[in-house]
């Protein structure tokens, strides 16, 4: 399970063998069920100008190490910076120490679905490593393209960034796995403001360039053409800031994957949660109307809905080679043909449920949190012999096409929600017909997708994502991405946001 690089030698020159053995043997030396160890090193750094001058560059690293522990049927966790086997001893005894004063509390015994052991390595697909290029030729290359964009007409301000992260992870368990990791991805993006000076109004447009679990090569343009983006950019901005503001009404909507991502992300990525489905997320992140006696039997959209959880796509900012439960990467359904079929699970919710093994979707954020179940890559598979976008677009008469994601709100069971853009077209005739603005969409959830009466083909098909999607007390963050085609939605509720009070 390997790509096409190794893991830094100077992760792998930390004392990691002889931290777990330190923890582990102490682990069943005070009889816990299971305990693991994870040392966790995270390198981040932003890059960000404003109208192509250098405005931050800011560099991080955390580096850790935690210990998880099963002691009777409760968890127990400690974390710490000092990589010492003495600490990592000290760590699994204040972990026990943690279950037994949790205990008392505890109402659902802790059981782990089995997983097989594994003792390997892998490493996300990548090319060049963007903490090894210099910070002066990524300064350049922001600053060259934010000049080209100011020097086009109309254009008033560009704010340009580049965030990267490189995850190092090694992962340990009392079952024998032993399992090295290395992740890299960057999001790179574009911002232009511009300024009607007869009505005053003042309009933003950003690129739709994804964050990507790539190096940087991605910002260095291979799988984007970001000079093609910047040169359009400037007409589009122009266009829409003398767009007219829409018509309220029920329209056929064509959404690219720009900006369907999102909404997958919102209505069906955590509705798909099943510690959300339970009932564990209500205090903070909410719940899920797509609760566990609807499985199997809950109609979450047209027949035409085909939906997968991920864990090894390429390119996938929740891909990985192990999760942080020591369960591998792998696919699987959550919505077939239309119908709720599966959920996002971990290893302790997956023996709640009965299920033999878990999809791996544990992931804490750094050694100081706890793995808590998080997203997979979630995403809508295309239709295989489906449509371009433009025939999509060629066969509707009165539309709107929706390009680029922008604002949304969702209530906390994932069900009602509301989205924007940073793009709608107007389509009459088959045909587009100039942009509009101050628009939404809104639905219910299964309205919306029990409405989608067309899928794109591979061709339509694109990656998109965030770097921030938040869970969990205290608040941790993870990547995530969600691969979508092109689709048609039909009768669809558009508001206008000027009249509705604004963004």
């Amino acid at each position: 399970m390997a790509g096409k690089r190794s893991v830094d030698e100077s992760f792998l020159a930390l004392p990691l063998s002889a931290l777990a053995d330190a923890a582990l043997t102490r682990a069943v030396d005070l009889g816990c069920e299971h305990a693991d160890l994870r040392v966790e090193r995270i390198r981040t750094q932003t890059v960000r100008l404003r109208d192509a001058r250098l405005e931050a560059l800011a560099d991080g690293e955390d580096l850790g190490l935690a210990v998880r522990v099963v002691h009777e049927g409760t968890w127990g966790f400690a974390a710490g910076v000092v990589l010492t086997a003495a600490e990592a001893v000290r760590l699994a005894e204040e972990a026990v120490a943690v279950a037994r004063v949790s205990a008392a509390m505890n109402t659902d015994r802790v059981e782990l679905a089995p997983e097989p052991s594994y003792d390997g390595e892998w490493v996300s697909a990548y090319e060049v490593d963007p903490f090894a290029v210099p910070d002066a030729e990524k300064t350049a290359l922001l600053t060259e393209l934010s000049e080209q964009l100011l020097a086009a007409d109309g254009v008033e301000h560009v704010s340009s960034s580049v965030m990267q992260v490189k995850e190092q992870k090694f992962y340990a368990d009392t079952a024998g796995t032993r399992t090295r990791q290395q992740r890299v991805r960057v999001h790179p993006e574009f911002t232009a403001s511009t300024v009607d000076r007869v009505t005053g109004t003042f309009e933003s447009m950003r690129t739709l360039a994804p964050p990507v679990g790539r190096g940087w090569e991605f910002v260095n343009g291979e799988g984007w053409d970001w000079r093609g983006e910047l040169a359009q950019l400037p007409e589009l901005l122009r266009e829409k800031v003398k767009a007219p503001s829409v018509e309220v009404g029920r329209y056929d909507v064509v959404v690219d994957p720009s900006n369907l991502w999102l909404t997958i992300h919102e209505s069906i990525g955590h509705a798909t949660e099943l510690d959300r489905a339970l009932g564990y997320e209500a205090a903070y992140a909410g719940t899920s109307f797509a609760t566990p006696d609807l499985l199997g039997d809950l109609q979450y959209g047209s027949p035409l809905m085909n939906v997968t959880g991920d864990r090894t796509a390429e390119h996938g900012l929740s891909t990985v080679g192990w999760d942080d439960e020591g369960v591998a990467g792998q696919q699987w359904d959550l919505i077939r043909d239309g119908v709720l079929v599966g959920y996002q699970v971990d290893r302790n919710m997956a023996r709640l449920r009965g299920m033999e093994r878990s999809n791996g979707c544990s992931f804490a954020d750094s050694a100081a949190h706890v793995p808590v179940q998080r997203m997979a890559n979630v995403s809508l598979q295309p239709a295989p012999d489906g449509p371009s976008t433009e025939a999509l677009i060629g066969g509707v008469e009165r539309g709107i096409y929706v390009v680029g994601d922008n604002s949304w709100s969702i209530d906390m069971q994932r069900y009602n929600f509301q989205f924007t853009a940073q793009r709608f077209y107007k389509i009459e005739g088959g045909q587009l017909a100039g942009q509009l603005r101050d628009v939404a969409y809104q639905a219910t959830t299964t309205d919306f997708w029990g409405s989608m009466t067309a899928v794109g083909g591979p061709e339509t098909y694109v990656l998109g994502g965030a770097f921030n999607c938040g869970k969990a007390q205290p608040g941790q963050v993870a990547p995530v991405s969600h691969g979508c085609p092109s689709a048609l939605f039909e009768n669809t509720a558009i508001l206008n946001t000027k009249q509705e009070g604004g963004r």
